[in-house]
């Protein structure tokens, strides 16, 4: 069975700080597949149109029937580990930094034969199943799990290289007044968070709740304005080092389109928040849990931007807003690849309508913040980078892939 990880002792100055480094990251075009299903924690193979075979690894015409109608679909994860064995030496960094490693062949339920990273609690011969994950590359990896949950399992080097498990990960909320924020701060101080670093963006705004929070001991409070670069750096002077999550929950909220509004204020108000102030961060924050990203148990792992379903498709509504939310996802998209040098796993949060007091008159179904914040420890945990949010953003993720046009005419009518 696994071992339970051991709270990390503090970080000997003198000794050598492990650098990032990269699995091999190249993948063939088909192959980025599997890199899409993982990213939003499904698991899909090609299946051919024709004869129904199941394919591994992914390939441009099927292996029996040379069919070009490869489509991908969910299939069973289920299979056999048939043998598998432990690496005590690699060529290449990555590996060779982190031997011993485990990798085996498993022989699926659907088909193929697949050669997978194993955890540690699975057995020879036993049955287990697959999983797709993201690796620090980025790129989607195939990781044989126990059938069954084990204790502990999620402490499993394996696992704990390709997911950003808050346990013993410090984080920063950069809005701790908004109710996404606080409910953010309390699921991840349940999910093993030793401290929780909670923005305050208006000091002088009294906030029962916030001020509740704070009396807890694993919490800091800090000002913490992302409409103000001297603020943002400020932050990163004082803390910038300690953190290895940051959840962005700064939001700008408001009504309106275009042609009715008067003036650029609420507009260049939404864009200060929502899209200069993650870029704000980025530059403050960013260097930082780039440097850390290879840091042992508690290294830096990810970054969370809580954006909106709108970001996909504009609100007419709330056309200022979603064009904001619609750059900020654009500016999520630069700082992904930019971070994925180091391995820190960018991951992206679209919630269909929040219920807060800036949805008072949005009808049901709402997200309740708490939601989000489950949402968003399960996705650190689960290594992805993209994930929706309540009813409406599942409805509008399945209908932009079906009728892009369809949706946008009824949002606008």
């Amino acid at each position: 069975m696994t071992q339970p990880l051991a709270k990390p002792p503090k970080k000997d100055p003198v000794a050598r700080t492990r650098q990032p480094t990269l699995p091999p990251g190249w993948r063939s075009r088909a192959a980025l597949g599997l890199t899409a299903a993982a990213a939003e924690g499904r698991f899909e193979l090609q299946v051919c149109a024709d004869c129904g075979a199941v394919q591994y690894p992914p390939r441009e015409v099927c292996g029996g029937c040379l069919s070009e109608q490869l489509s991908w679909r969910a299939v069973d994860p289920s299979g056999t580990l048939l043998v598998s064995t432990t690496l005590h030496h690699s060529n290449d960094l990555y590996f060779r930094e982190r031997l011993p490693w485990r990798v085996g062949t498993v022989r699926m339920s659907a088909g193929p034969s697949v050669v997978a990273h194993v955890h540690q609690d699975c057995a020879d011969g036993a049955p287990v199943r697959l999983a797709l994950k993201l690796d620090r590359s980025g790129q989607a990896v195939m990781i044989a799990l126990p059938e069954r949950n084990t204790p502990n399992m999620e402490d499993d080097k394996t696992l704990r290289e390709t997911s950003c498990d808050p346990k013993f990960r410090r984080a920063l909320i950069t809005d701790g007044k908004s109710a996404v924020g606080l409910a953010v701060a309390r699921a991840l101080l349940d999910a093993g968070c030793p401290m929780v670093f909670l923005g305050d963006p208006q000091t002088w705004r009294r906030d029962p709740a916030y001020d509740g929070l704070a009396a807890d001991g694993r919490v800091q409070t800090l000002a913490l304005d992302v409409t103000d670069t001297d603020s943002v750096d400020r932050a990163a002077a004082s803390i910038g080092g300690k953190v290895e999550i940051l959840v962005n929950t700064a939001d700008l909220e408001r009504e309106g389109g275009l042609m009715q509004r008067k003036d650029v204020n609420t507009a260049r108000d939404a864009l200060d928040v929502n899209v200069l102030g993650m870029m704000r961060l980025a530059q403050a924050f960013g260097p930082g849990l780039c440097a850390r990203a290879a840091d042992g148990v508690n290294s830096a792992a990810a970054w969370v931007n809580v954006l909106s379903i709108y970001a996909h498709m504009n609100l007419p509504a709330r056309g200022m807003w979603s064009a904001s939310k619609a750059a900020a996802l654009s500016l999520a998209q630069c700082l992904r690849a930019e971070m994925r040098g180091a391995g820190v796993r960018v991951l992206n949060v679209f919630p269909g309508p929040l219920d807060h007091e800036w949805e008072q008159r949005t009808p049901p179904p709402r997200v309740a913040p708490v939601t989000v914040a489950a949402a968003i420890v399960k996705a650190l945990r689960d290594g992805v980078e993209d994930v929706y949010v309540g009813d409406v953003a599942q409805e509008f993720r399945a209908r932009m892939a079906e009728n892009p046009k369809g949706l946008e005419r009824e949002l606008g009518a």
